[in-house]
């Protein structure tokens, strides 16, 4: 029990900087790995399976978004439910809490994985997928979603670990699935010549490698955060505590995906070279923007401890300093990819025409990654308080309402690449402004 408890922080009382960075770069880090490992996807598809091959899983990357942010969205709620619990020093509901929890994720993702079989054709007919590529992205697609009930399963697991400062062992369990799913792409792929399918199965595998990993050591656990089988169930009231936090976030996260099927189909316009070109972009700004967010876990961990021990002040100090910390990693990391940018992206494409368009999307987006810094912190920093609803509104108002606006008005006037690109950055701005006036405004109605 001391070995298992010996990963739990004291989020309490001490320093913070020293301990907001040590929970939050194991975190960056599995995120990171974990893109790593999609890259090797996309590398492995675009070198040994060829340009269709590359488009047609690049076309899938905002339908995934849409499932694997509401996921993300939705573990929000056992990370902060369970956190409170720690530091209203109510340890008791810790156990019910965390079945619930499991329950409903193994409920949840095997729904999540039908609806993901029934609008996989209309989503990426609807986004502009060329015919060209539409019979592989499906086949990628549908294999995919066979790892959603894992996936779901995974994150819930890893936001109860996180819930007591453990964002270590999650980072371990990605790097050996990680591993696994880079060797099967390279046999499957290169070996076996399964092209788009071999990289879904590999995915697939890693899965439910990495979920199997999490829930033996909940398993092992012998204290109130032990899983156990037999007491699998769903109790009301920790449900909807969880559900009031998650869903909210999920829904936010998913709704924030589909603003991005629409940017698709604007990239979609230009033809398959800018297809591939983005999805392969994409990669490094989901490299830069996992720091990011790994403050804003921190950010929600940290504050739901402390707000749950009334600590208001505490509470404060944390944001500011998931602020400065998020927003200068982040954008150390943004500024090695557009220094050396023709290096990181001839790993992935020997195409001109493609890397071209993958460039100017770094010059755009990549650059000032540093600013999904601030609403990201600050939608966490609320959620820590319990207050979901709120950045839930703002976010998709910011990032998906402002981006359909400046779609409809702005791109269609300048129907460019680069304007098309611009949308991010504004949104951002748009998104973090507004969410800062709501959070000083909460901040001084508790404090008074």
């Amino acid at each position: 029990m001391d070995s298992v408890r010996s990963k739990e922080m004291d989020m309490l009382n001490g320093g913070l900087a020293g301990k907001l960075i040590l929970f939050a770069m194991p975190l960056a880090f599995s995120s990171i790995l974990q893109q790593l490992f999609n890259s090797a996807d996309v590398a492995v598809v675009g070198r040994f399976a060829g340009d269709n091959a590359l488009a047609a899983v690049g076309s899938c990357v905002a339908l995934v978004g849409i499932f694997v942010n509401l996921i993300v969205g939705l573990s929000v709620g056992p990370n902060a439910v369970l956190a409170m619990l720690i530091g209203q020093k109510d340890r008791g509901k810790i156990s019910e809490t965390l079945h619930t929890v499991i329950t409903f994720g193994v409920f949840l993702g095997i729904g999540l994985m039908l609806i993901g079989w029934l609008t996989a054709r209309p989503i990426l007919e609807l986004s502009g997928t060329p015919e060209s590529v539409l019979d592989e992205a499906l086949l990628y697609i549908n294999i995919y979603f066979i790892s959603i009930p894992f996936m779901v399963i995974y994150n819930f697991g890893a936001a109860i670990l996180r819930s007591y400062g453990d964002s270590q062992r999650p980072m371990y369990y990605l790097l050996i699935s990680g591993i696994v799913n880079v060797v099967l792409n390279l046999v499957l792929v290169i070996v076996f010549k399964l092209g788009v399918a071999g990289v879904a199965i590999s995915t697939v595998i890693s899965n439910v490698l990495s979920t199997a990993l999490v829930l033996i050591h909940l398993y092992r656990r012998q204290d109130e955060f032990a899983f156990r089988f037999e007491k699998m169930g769903i109790k009301k009231q920790p449900l909807i505590r969880v559900l009031k936090i998650g869903i909210p976030a999920g829904i936010q996260g998913a709704i924030f995906s589909i603003s991005n099927v629409f940017i698709q189909s604007g990239i979609n316009s230009f033809g398959e070279y800018a297809i591939a070109g983005s999805s392969l972009a994409l990669n490094f700004e989901y490299f830069t923007y996992d720091i990011a967010n790994a403050f804003a876990q921190a950010a929600v961990t940290f504050t739901s401890q402390n707000y749950g021990a009334g600590n208001i002040k505490r509470c404060k100090r944390i944001f500011w300093q998931c602020m400065l910390f998020g927003f200068v990693f982040t954008e150390a990391l943004s500024i090695i990819f557009i220094a050396w940018g023709d290096f990181f992206v001839s790993i992935y494409t020997t195409s001109e025409m493609v890397a071209a368009f993958a460039l100017s999307r770094m010059y755009h987006v990549c650059s000032l990654e540093g600013l999904t810094t601030t609403y990201e912190v600050e939608s966490a920093a609320l959620r820590g308080m319990g207050k979901s609803l709120e950045p839930a509104i703002f976010t998709i108002l910011g990032t998906v309402v402002f981006r359909l606006i400046w779609l409809a008005t702005i791109f269609k006037m300048v129907p460019t690449y680069d304007m098309l690109m611009n949308v991010y950055v504004a949104s951002w701005v748009f998104t973090g402004v507004s969410l800062l006036i709501v959070y000083l405004h909460h901040m001084r109605k508790i404090s008074s």
